[in-house]
């Protein structure tokens, strides 16, 4: 039966917005303004690159070579000698012989799981697997199977079990929502030993764990390992925008014929590119940058009563949605951001306050922010 043709088809959004809003769950952006005197904790800006000076220049120069814009597809006229510029300095950092950029993190991870996987192929993915990887598996239409978060024994037997001739496993390196790191080295060696590729994201890592801040996968001796993928970012502690895959060369041709998320969108632009191969040069230049920023992670957790985390996130949980927006307004009204985590990013019952600590923070405004979350935490629980 037809609707009559006076219906609003998207009457039903009313409705779906209410419940939204009853469990909790409303968001809405909360837009930085130029006169806002804040400290951001809500950010991934782990090195705090975004403001620094050289990196600014950077995405100037680039703008005042190539405009503001790619102009088009990486395939027509998107890639500038920048862009392979880039490119070939992550791959070096990385320890892989190439890397691919996309336009963003997001397509990155969607690009290469799409192009690895396919149907008549398996996935096995696990419980603390960011959206991105999980959106990948389902546009895939491999046959996923899931596991639990870490579960190298699990990958081994489902990858043992498989009738499929190929298999791809996903991990993120430094899971985002807590801040714990996978058993790469485990995972790697479940993979390899039965004849499937291992993707790794290193969204979280990169700038944050191992030598230099190269990663887990380099952190686990496993750089440039055959089978092994790594994506990764430049949106994080490189303080800028896009994403990267890196592997051998042969991984990034085939990409480049099959990743549609590469083939159909706009190239990164240049002010990001410029941006990000600056902030690059930083992080290659003081190789120290994040062990500070974790030293600054473990006293911020010291200061609130966490555990030590292993990266740089720090995550307080709450429990209600509700108690978690109460929280992060507190820190807000008193000049500090946190990021807000409420379902389905996180499990129900599970709402938080996840604070990011940055590398550039003096002790003092880590004591002031760690004054701050205390009281909020505080003044939720009272309630």
């Amino acid at each position: 039966m037809t609707a009559p043709a006076d219906t609003d088809p998207l009457a039903w959004l009313a409705d779906d917005a209410a419940a939204v809003a009853a469990a909790g769950l409303h968001r809405s952006p909360q837009p930085r303004t130029l006169d806002a005197q804040h400290v951001n904790l809500a950010s991934n800006d782990y090195l705090g690159l975004s403001t620094h000076p050289d990196v600014i220049a950077g995405a100037h120069h680039a703008v005042d070579a190539w405009g503001a814009g790619s102009t088009s597809s990486r395939l027509v006229s998107g890639t500038t000698q920048a862009h392979l510029d880039f490119e070939d300095d992550v791959a070096d950092f990385l320890g892989t012989p190439a890397a691919l950029a996309f336009s963003s993190g997001y397509l990155a991870n969607l690009g290469a799981v799409t192009a690895l996987a396919g149907r008549g192929d398996l996935i096995v993915s696990d419980t603390g697997t960011h959206a991105l990887l999980i959106d990948g598996c389902r546009l895939s239409r491999a046959r996923v199977v899931v596991v639990g978060r870490g579960d190298a024994d699990a990958v081994r037997a489902a990858l043992s079990e498989r009738t499929e001739e190929r298999a791809l496993v996903v991990t993120d390196s430094v899971y985002s929502i807590d801040g714990e790191i996978a058993p790469v080295a485990d995972l790697y060696e479940a993979a390899h030993r039965n004849g499937a590729t291992l993707l790794v994201d290193e969204a979280h890592a990169l700038g944050v764990r191992g030598p230099g801040g190269r990663g887990v996968v380099a952190e686990c001796g496993l750089s440039g390992a055959d089978g092994l993928v790594v994506t990764t970012v430049a949106s994080k502690s490189l303080g800028a925008q896009g994403g990267l895959v890196a592997g051998p060369a042969r991984l990034r041709d085939h990409l480049i014929d099959r990743a549609r998320t590469f083939i159909f969108d706009t190239g990164l632009n240049p002010a990001a590119v410029g941006a990000a191969h600056a902030a690059l040069g930083i992080l290659r230049a003081d190789p120290e940058l994040p062990v500070r920023l974790r030293a600054s992670a473990a006293a911020f957790a010291r200061a609130v009563g966490a555990p030590t985390p292993q990266a740089a996130v720090v995550s307080l949980i709450v429990g209600d949605p509700n108690d978690a927006v109460a929280a992060a307004a507190h820190c807000r009204d008193r000049g500090l951001l946190v990021g807000c985590f409420r379902p389905p990013s996180v499990p129900v019952g599970t709402s938080r306050l996840r604070v990011t600590v940055r590398a550039d923070l003096d002790d003092a405004t880590l004591r002031d922010v760690a004054g701050i979350v205390q009281e909020a935490l505080e003044q939720v629980r009272a309630r």
